[in-house]
Parts: C-alpha cells; sequence; structure tokens
C-alpha cells in the first residue's frame, strides 16, 4: 500500500490535513467514476455480515437512513483505498504511522469486515494506549484467526484489555504481542484469557518485560492450550530462574514444534527443569537456546538428551559457554537428530581444536543445510577435517556456512578448504571473514577458491571481510568476473 503520512503527525493537526483515507492512494478520474458505479451498486443491496445494520426499520426517521449510507461510504472508500473490500478476511496495517484519529476510522472500518481472519497493527506505536478503540468493535463469535500487535507501545491496561477479549476470540490461533515491554505487567490477566483460547498455535512474547514469576503465571495457561505449535519467550533477561520453582507444565504441550528461549538468561537451575521437560516435547522441530551463558558449564545432561527429538530440524546453541564436557554430549546426541537441517554452534570457543567429535555426526547428517561455526577458535586441523568430511559428499546438502571469525586458521588450511569446497554443489553463501580487529592478506588459498567457486552452481555470497588482496589476487579476481559473469559477490576488504 502507498504511505504519505510522515510518522510525526499528530492529533492537533489541522483539519485542512489530508485524511487518513486520502494518504494512502488517491483517486484517478476513471478510478473514482468507477468506485462512484460501484458505491450506488451496493447502496441498495447489503454487505454480507451487516443485514442487521443496513435493514432499516420504517418506523425510524429518514434521517437515521441519511446518516448510515454516508457512514457506509465512507467505510468502503476507507477499504479501497487501501486496496481491500469488505469481503476481504485479512487487514494488514503495519507500519502505516497511524495516528489517534485514524485508529478511530480503523475501528468503525472493522465493522465492515464481518468475516475478518487477520489483523495487523504492528509498528504503529499510537496504538498503545488505544488498543480498546480498536478491538472494542469484536463481539463474540468473531472469525478472527490472527492478531499482530507487534512494537505498538502497549500499556499494561492494553495487555489486560486482550486478556480481557481472549474468550470473546474463540478461532485465534495466532497471537504475536512481541517487543512491547509493559505486557509483562498485565501477565496475569493475558494469562487467565488464554485459558480460553483452546485452538491457540502460535504465541509469541518476545521481549515483552517477562519477569521469574512470569513462567509460573503462564502455567496456568499452558495446560488449556494443547494445540499450541509454537512458544516464543526469547529477549526476556529477567526470565532466568523463572523454570526454577516450574511444575513442569510445560511438558503439557504435546504438539509444540518451535520453543524458542534464547536471551533469556537461564541458570543452572532453570536447565535442571528443562533436562526433564525438554526430551518429553517429541514433536519439537525447533529448538533456540542461545545467548544463555550461565547455562554452558551446567547443560551437559540437557543436551545429551537431545537425542529423544528425533524430528528436531533446528538447534541453536550458539553463544552458551558450553565447555568440553557438555560439547562432547551434544556430540554424541547429535548422532541420533537424522532430521536435523540447521545447526548453530558459533561463539563457543570449546569447538575449537574439538570439531572430531562432531566427526560422526557430520558424516550421518544428511540433510544439514546449514552449518555456523563463527568464532569457535577453530585450527587447522579442524577445517582439514571438515574438508574430509565434504570430499566423501556426507554435506551434499549444505546451503550455508559460516567459519568467520576464526582467525588462528594457517593459509594451508584454508588452502585445504578451499581445494574441496567445489564438492558442495549445493552451496549458496559461504563466510569466511576475520574478526574486526584484524586484516590480512589472503594467500595462495584464494586461487584455489576461485577454481572452486566456477563449479558452484548455487553460490550467490562469499564473505571475506578483512582479507586483502594482492595486486596478483585483484587481477584474477576481475579476470574471473569478466570472464564468467555471475552474480556473485566477493565481500573483501579491499586490495593493495
Amino acid at each position: 500500500m502507498s504511505q504519505t503520512r510522515k510518522k510525526n503527525s499528530s492529533e492537533g493537526e489541522s483539519k485542512s490535513q489530508t485524511s487518513f483515507v486520502n494518504k494512502f492512494l488517491r483517486d484517478s478520474k476513471a478510478e473514482s467514476r468507477k468506485e462512484n458505479n460501484d458505491l450506488k451498486t451496493t447502496d441498495s443491496q447489503p454487505i454480507d455480515g451487516l443485514q442487521k445494520t443496513a435493514t432499516f426499520d420504517t418506523a425510524k426517521p429518514l434521517s437515521s437512513e441519511v446518516e448510515f449510507r454516508p457512514r457506509t461510504e465512507k467505510n468502503e472508500q476507507f477499504l479501497q483505498k487501501l486496496g481491500k473490500k469488505a469481503v476481504d478476511k485479512c487487514l494488514d496495517l503495519n507500519n502505516c504511522g497511524l495516528t489517534r484519529a485514524d485508529l478511530r476510522e480503523v475501528g468503525e472500518a472493522l465493522e465492515m469486515i464481518p468475516e475478518l481472519e487477520e489483523l495487523n497493527l504492528s509498528w504503529n506505536s499510537k496504538v498503545g494506549g488505544n488498543l480498546s478503540l480498536i478491538l472494542q468493535k469484536f463481539q463474540k463469535g468473531s472469525k478472527i484467526q490472527t492478531l499482530e500487535l507487534v512494537d505498538c507501545a502497549l500499556t499494561t491496561e492494553d495487555g489486560a484489555f486482550v486478556g480481557q477479549l481472549l474468550p470473546v476470540l474463540q478461532g485465534l490461533e495466532v497471537l504475536d504481542l512481541s517487543m512491547n515491554r509493559n505486557i509483562g505487567g498485565s501477565l496475569d490477566r493475558l494469562a487467565q484469557g488464554l485459558k480460553c483460547t483452546s485452538n491457540l498455535r502460535v504465541l509469541k512474547l518476545h521481549s515483552c518485560g517477562l519477569s521469574q514469576k512470569s513462567v509460573k503465571t503462564l502455567e496456568i495457561a499452558f495446560r488449556y492450550l494443547g494445540e499450541l505449535r509454537k512458544l516464543d519467550l526469547s529477549c526476556n533477561k529477567k526470565l532466568g530462574g523463572g523454570f526454577e520453582d516450574s511444575s513442569a507444565q510445560l511438558a503439557l504441550l504435546k504438539h509444540l514444534e518451535v520453543l524458542d528461549l534464547h536471551q533469556c538468561s537461564l541458570t543452572a537451575d532453570d536447565v535442571v527443569l528443562l533436562t526433564q521437560v525438554i526430551p518429553l516435547l517429541s514433536n519439537l522441530q525447533e529448538l533456540d537456546l542461545s545467548a544463555n551463558k550461565k547455562m554452558g558449564s551446567s547443560s551437559e545432561n540437557l543436551l545429551s538428551r537431545l537425542r529423544f527429538l528425533p524430528a528436531l530440524k533446528s538447534l541453536l546453541i550458539n553463544n552458551c559457554a558450553l565447555e568440553s564436557e557438555t560439547f562432547t554430549a551434544l556430540a554424541e546426541a547429535s548422532i541420533h537428530l537424522p532430521a536435523l537441517e540447521i545447526l548453530n554452534l558459533s561463539w563457543n570457543k570449546c569447538v575449537g581444536g574439538n570439531l572430531k567429535l562432531l566427526l560422526q555426526s557430520l558424516k550421518l547428517s544428511a540433510a544439514l543445510q546449514e552449518l555456523r561455526l563463527s568464532s569457535c577458535s577453530l585450527l587447522t586441523e579442524d577445517v582439514a577435517l571438515l574438508a574430509s568430511v565434504i570430499v566423501t559428499g556426507h554435506l551434499a546438502k549444505l546451503h550455508k556456512l559460516d567459519l568467520s571469525y576464526n582467525d588462528s586458521i594457517c593459509d594451508e588450511g584454508w588452502a585445504i578448504f578451499c581445494q574441496n569446497v567445489w564438492f558442495l554443489k549445493e552451496l549458496a553463501e559461504l563466510d569466511i571473514s576475520l574478526r574486526p580487529s584484524n586484516f590480512r592478506d589472503c594467500g595462495r588459498w584464494f586461487r584455489h577458491l576461485l577454481c572452486a567457486v566456477t563449479k558452484l552452481p548455487e553460490i550467490t555470497e562469499i564473505g571475506m571481510k578483512r582479507w586483502i588482496l594482492p595486486a596478483s589476487e585483484e587481477e584474477a579476481l576481475e579476470c574471473f568476473d569478466r570472464d564468467h559473469k555471475r552474480s556473485i559477490h566477493f565481500d573483501h576488504g579491499g586490495f593493495q
């Protein structure tokens, strides 16, 4: 949709200001004629879902009918300007810079879409404090299935209002309240409302100011959310310690496929509880525990029990301060994860010199598409080992490979790797960048990389930040670009 209203528009703007309807799309003469004809047609026939409003009592004064028609036409025009129709099931107004005046018009427009299934008001800060003005139009029996209110500056009162509204939204399947830091203050009301949303499949509370008590509060609702597929509690840094006294109600989410707990300051005691719960979630496909540094030394048992998650496709455990014992447990468990497609171990220094522990897993990971080992203190022997696995064809499905920030690998190691990387026929992205504080000249291995690229039909991006190309290699790259004319971006540190 077109957007011409500036974000700093306010309620105090003059009456001569362009209306909310016109800010999205101005009529051409031809469009105006067409819309006028459409409106004349719809005047004589009530819109679906509005029969009660549109059926006039003969006893009513003429003024009632006169007032109703302009209002109907105004709302229809509002939807038309947004590229919507009264029969549309989706209304997406995210990042529109809505003002309070605009929100009133949205509230009226919702009455014109009785079959509405999806509403997105995300990234409109004026929604905060005014949510009831919009959503009070929802009545029992509403067809709404998706409600997204990301980063709307929602207040504690807004959160309480959502909690009161949820019992009305019996068909709700997706609720996203992420990036509203005051929501945590009204979590009690929200949890009570969630008890009435038995069809809910996705619940996102990313960065919502949740505290230790929040886990206990949410457990009130978990037992009623048997259909939940995705739970996102990430980036709630005060949540750490909340699982310590939990009664393991999380285990009741038998159909859960995605669990995101990254950057939640998980403690050792949290890990103990999760060790009991996570292996019971047998349908889990995506698990994100990244950026929880306190769990590194205490997660051995948890990681070893990942073997009970045969459907796991994505495991993100980067920046968790893993130690040798915990990494060993992970390596042994990963052998039992045949469906694994994404593995992120970045920023765990213990991987360096120990990649051999993953050797068997890498050989069995036929489905692996993304492997991230950034800043893992990898040694030359590690990339040589990786090259040997690549040659055997065990990583044939790999699309993305991140080996960046491993500055301790010598030129010989890069040469061995680059000579064999061409066996990854489906590779699209490769990153071998250096740390921000380090600049090095490319060795002769760069010629091997150029040669390999000619045999990689899917490659589009090669990260080589802070690698400096000598004049001879610069010429080789220019020749490559001229001869092959492929859209491959070499992101390097420059020439010298």
